[in-house]
C-alpha cells in the first residue's frame, strides 16, 4: 500500500533554526497506529530554499536546543 498523507496525523511540530540548518521535531501518527517522534534537518540551499538532508549527527548547541523539544514532544505521545 503506498503512502497516503491524508492518513499521516501530526499531534506535535516544532522547528528550531541554527546557522543555515534547522531541525524541527515532530510528532505524527499513520492510519490511527502509534504516535512516533520524528526528528529531520533542512540545509539552506544556494537559492536560500530549504531541502532535507539527513539527521545524522548533531553539534551541542543543537542537542542543548533539541533534547528539551523532544522532551515537550514525548509528553504528546
Amino acid at each position: 500500500m503506498p503512502y497516503d498523507q491524508s492518513l499521516d496525523k501530526e499531534t506535535f511540530k516544532e522547528t528550531k533554526e541554527f546557522e543555515g540548518t534547522r531541525v524541527t521535531v515532530g510528532v505524527f501518527s499513520y492510519n490511527g497506529g502509534a504516535k512516533k517522534l520524528q526528528l529531520t534537518r533542512e540545509n539552506k540551499d544556494q537559492n536560500e530554499g530549504w531541502r532535507f538532508a539527513k539527521l545524522g549527527r548533531m553539534t551541542k548547541e543543537e542537542a542543548q536546543e533539541i533534547i528539551p523539544i523532544m522532551l515537550r514532544a514525548a509528553e504528546k505521545m
